[in-house]
């Protein structure tokens, strides 16, 4: 079970979460996680997603911004579900680890540096931010961690999240522009 999660597409969403949250995880020695750190580490990647998603609706008065975010809500919410499904099937119980815990300071940085802003430079700020993280986990997933899955119902689970997440990147895309924001 061990070395089966451990190359899992949990790790890769894991890997790339925390890429995006923090450059410093890139060279973190924490990255050689067990599986349940692991498992862990990718729902708590997705959980920070849907903190923002909550902090836009919170301020942003945006249509665009807020029906984004309710998108990314309902999607990461899903996805989480299904990993949580996934983590309950296999019988084992995810651990809190580093990474994770260095995401979750992170996103407390960026969501500090995002509530300090208002109107259109909160609404740029979260919309580049999400058009980055779904740029760096898709490219992180499609390139890396698909090819390597070696387990059905956690390759099954990775290519459905991309197809969903492709599009929250193409959504991102749009709203980037909309807005007239540097991203």
């Amino acid at each position: 079970m061990t070395s089966t999660l451990r190359k899992s597409p949990l790790h890769a969403l894991a890997v790339a979460a925390c890429l995006a949250a923090t450059a410093a995880c890139a060279d973190d020695p924490a990255l050689a996680m067990n599986d349940l750190e692991i498992a862990h580490t990718a729902y708590t990647a997705g959980a920070l997603d849907i903190r923002y998603a909550y902090l836009a609706l919170a301020v942003s008065e945006s249509a665009a911004v807020r029906e984004f975010a309710e998108t990314m809500i309902r999607d990461h919410s899903a996805v989480n579900a299904a990993a949580g499904r996934l983590v309950a099937e296999l019988e084992v119980t995810p651990q809190d680890n580093l990474m994770s815990r260095k995401l979750v300071a992170g996103a407390a940085d960026k969501r500090a540096e995002m509530m300090a802003l208002t109107g259109q430079a909160f609404d740029c700020a979260y919309a580049t931010n999400e058009l980055a993280y779904h740029r760096l986990v898709n490219g992180t997933v499609a390139d890396r961690f698909i090819p390597a899955v070696t387990v059905a119902p956690l390759r099954d689970l990775l290519e459905e999240a991309l197809v969903t997440f492709r599009a929250h990147e193409a959504h991102a895309g749009h709203m980037v522009a909309a807005l007239g924001c540097n991203g």
